[in-house]
């Protein structure tokens, strides 16, 4: 997190500095591992662990609609369906046979793209191309996701990679040590807080610890949080120095908002009665840790997949995302206010607050969890019996343990 953006692309160069190593370590392993799982980034590990005969998991921290999005290995790696331009990036693509707004944003892209503008360094394989490669040498893809949110997805996702597609559930956090943090001085100052607060009614405000705003926006959002009338506790991270924040504000918001700028417990918080709403970034680990607790979520995508992530998250009605401008990306506090109200008492919010509590049975079961991870040794035993008899066991797309 503390390379800035320009130079992240060393990151992957010294990534890919690790292939001979990685090699020679798996040469002379002894027993080999059955499985190597890996991410997009490591590109060049299918092709050594194929050569060695070791199984090969591709595991995606994206959901499936976003791969979708991308597409088969042979278009990630191909030019002929090479993206460009921000435009080419707003459009959804011809192989989602069913209607949806899965697609960027305008202004999502052309931030993405004049940042990528501005790299220094190369690593010399494109991200696009890691994923094809990745895929394409893998035996089965993971994906940290429920069959049961996306079915949809995981269908599309299964035709264009041709092999088989395993959902591992959301991999929920286990709940913060409660010896070691529920009586800690910082969480008894936010507890008090939330508890003076009424059933449902908080806005808990996070957007992740990479993200950064423009003066305006804080400005925007920080106004929007004062008028809608709700309180809030919104936690500010690092990229967000407090004099941002507009003159005077934190004095005037202080009877019912509390302006955070520590690490803060989300678990915990988002598991407070007096929580109701969550504004968040929509980066899927916290999209996921929303839903846990059935919380209706606030859509404030500020960059990489988290666009594509509030398009899934509207689509599937359990969240009401800021409207902003489409070619700048700029938002006004009445933006704010609108989404935010609607979300936590409008009528015609009414349908996505009861989308959102259901979600606690499925985001929030542990047995079910459970049982995604259960599929996945299931398969994996499956196809280590099959490679040892080569009796050539038939093995569903979609492995979950019943």
């Amino acid at each position: 997190m503390d390379v800035p953006h320009f130079k992240q692309q060393l990151l992957k160069i010294a990534h890919d500095l690790l292939e001979p190593s990685v090699r020679s370590f798996l040469e002379n392993a002894n027993p080999k591992p059955d499985w190597i799982v890996y991410d997009y980034a490591s590109h060049w590990l299918p092709r050594i662990a194929e050569e060695l005969g070791v199984s090969r998991a591709f595991f995606s921290l994206f959901t499936a609609a976003f791969m979708a999005f991308w597409g088969p290995p042979s278009a990630l790696m191909s030019e002929e369906f090479r993206r460009s331009t921000a435009e080419d990036y707003a459009v959804v693509p011809d192989w989602i046979p069913f209607p949806s707004n899965m697609a960027f944003r305008l202004h999502e892209m052309s931030m993405n793209m004049e940042k990528e503008a501005g790299h220094v360094y190369d690593s010399g394989t494109s991200d696009s191309i890691r994923f094809g490669l990745c895929i394409a040498g893998s035996d089965i893809v993971i994906f940290r996701s429920c069959v049961e949110f996306e079915p949809e997805w995981f269908d599309l996702v299964h035709q264009l990679y041709q092999k088989p597609i395993i959902p591992v559930g959301v991999l929920p956090t286990e709940d913060e040590d409660e010896e070691e943090e529920s009586e800690s001085s910082e969480w008894v100052r936010i507890r008090d807080f939330l508890d003076l607060q009424n059933e449902n009614s908080v806005v808990y405000v996070a957007l992740g610890t990479e993200a950064t705003l423009s003066q305006k926006e804080v400005h925007e959002l920080a106004l929007g949080l004062e008028q809608c009338g709700f309180p809030f506790f919104w936690v500010i991270s690092r990229n967000f120095p407090l004099d941002m924040l507009p003159d005077g504000y934190c004095d005037r918001v202080k009877d019912r908002g509390m302006v955070y700028t520590k690490w803060a417990p989300q678990v915990k918080i988002l598991s407070h009665r007096s929580v109701g709403g969550f504004l968040t970034h929509c980066g899927w680990n916290s999209a996921s840790e929303g839903l846990r607790f059935g919380r209706v979520l606030i859509l404030f995508p500020i960059m990489n997949d988290q666009g594509m992530n509030a398009r899934l998250l509207e689509e599937k009605k359990v969240g009401v995302e800021i409207q902003r401008n489409e070619k700048d990306g700029s938002f006004t506090s009445r933006s704010v206010v609108e989404a935010v109200v609607l979300a936590m008492v409008g009528e015609e919010g009414r349908k996505v607050r009861e989308n959102a509590r259901k979600m606690k049975e499925l985001f929030g079961d542990k047995n079910r969890n459970n049982c995604y991870i259960d599929g996945l040794v299931h398969h994996m035993v499956q196809n280590r019996a099959r490679k040892s008899n080569k009796d050539g066991l038939k093995i569903s797309p979609y492995s979950i343990a019943a």
